[in-house]
């Protein structure tokens, strides 16, 4: 008996051993966070009726606008912890915590911070000893499924717990180059886009395994997707291809190879993905994609898929062009659409630029929150996603 129970303590302590040397450090909060303006917790303090809020994370700063302000800037947080290296952010109302990702994409390590929405402040900020991407979050806020970086060709996805930023023994293995990841709205299933791999996969968050994979699509791996609210479709963009591909997420299958009529791109010249932003309107009625060779940002009409092909609409020309990458995503009213890495908001109604968001030039890393009564109540991520719910056999 004594045996037994000698030999439950070292499994134990080894595990626990395993767990911890997965992380160089951790900062607790950091009173020298500065801020001005007023937060969304303020502003809401008062108020039952729901406002929404367009977080960008850009130069060591965080920067709020209020989208029913015709985007006016509220808030500017100095997080002089992140620096400029920022790759990834996710929000959880439950826990009324923002999360960011930051530094490097592969060993010797990248870093996590945790911030209090409600009380303004850094709750911590770790290092790990592996990369760091664009991560995903549960629902429920516990659980932070962060990928290995596309600066490796690791398909591991790590599993951190959401408290306290400590990597639990938990990993998804992936495809190469664990780089986007999109967490489907009900949690049942995580979506994994590898850089190195031309397949989107799909894994079960009950049994951390892949359970199905999308492909192949176009190479050499899956640059920015997303899917619709259903998850019986998604949507992929690929550095070798001007345009996106429209698969199903049931079959496994590529629907529709989508080019963009009139435009074209010397792979040799360019040298990056083209179309390195997609995003899907909340209704699904149509999709946004990014076209930086050319200075555009494309809509198509997809409102009758899967039974036909999308059908483009219109061009809308860049006033602020991305010099290499960009990134779309929509709000979640449906009303504007964020173009990083640009800084230009464009109306989907009139489809016009309206603005123009300085701190949105340099990042990529953003999205919406919807405060009530002082309190987080929404999110978005920062994949532009559908958010229609059909049944199954829809």
């Amino acid at each position: 008996m004594r045996v037994a129970r000698g030999r439950i303590a070292v499994v134990v302590v080894v595990a626990l051993a395993s767990v911890l040397a997965l992380v160089v450090g951790r900062s607790r909060s950091d009173a020298s966070t500065r801020d001005s303006g007023r937060s969304p917790a303020m502003l809401t303090a008062h108020s039952g009726a729901t406002r929404h809020f367009e977080y960008v994370v850009s130069g060591a700063g965080l920067y709020v606008y209020s989208i029913d302000h015709a985007n006016r800037l509220v808030q500017t947080i100095s997080l002089r912890q992140i620096g400029t290296s920022i790759h990834g952010v996710v929000a959880s109302p439950p826990a009324a915590r923002l999360y960011i990702s930051y530094g490097l994409q592969r060993p010797p390590g990248g870093s996590l911070l945790a911030y209090d929405l409600r009380r303004g402040r850094v709750l911590w900020h770790r290092t790990y000893r592996f990369g760091i991407d664009s991560m995903a979050i549960s629902p429920n806020g516990r659980w932070i499924y962060m990928p290995a970086g596309e600066g490796t060709t690791n398909g591991s996805w790590r599993i951190i717990a959401a408290w306290d930023g400590r990597p639990t023994s938990r990993t998804i293995v992936g495809p190469a180059g664990a780089h986007n990841t999109i967490m489907g709205p009900d949690g049942r299933y995580l979506y994994l886009g590898g850089v190195d791999y031309p397949y989107l996969e799909v894994a079960s968050t009950r049994t951390d395994t892949v359970a199905r994979k999308l492909g192949p699509l176009n190479g050499p791996g899956v640059r920015p997707f997303t899917i619709n609210g259903s998850q019986t479709l998604a949507f992929t963009t690929a550095r070798s291809f001007l345009g996106f591909q429209v698969s199903s997420t049931v079959t496994g299958k590529v629907l529709y190879t989508v080019p963009v009529p009139g435009f074209s791109f010397n792979p040799a010249t360019f040298g990056r993905t083209p179309d390195h932003g997609i995003s899907l309107s909340p209704s699904e009625r149509q999709l946004y994609l990014i076209d930086t060779p050319n200075g555009y940002v494309h809509i198509f009409d997809v409102s009758d898929l899967p039974a036909s092909k999308p059908r483009l609409v219109t061009n809308v020309r860049r006033a602020h062009a991305p010099p290499n990458d960009g990134w779309l995503q929509h709000s979640r009213n449906g009303r504007y659409v964020y173009v990083g890495r640009s800084g230009d908001v464009i109306d989907t109604r009139t489809r016009r630029i309206v603005d123009y968001l300085p701190p949105l030039q340099a990042t990529a890393d953003f999205l919406e929150i919807d405060w009530r009564w002082g309190r987080p109540v929404a999110t978005t991520n920062r994949y532009g996603i559908g958010y229609v719910r059909r049944p199954p056999s829809a």
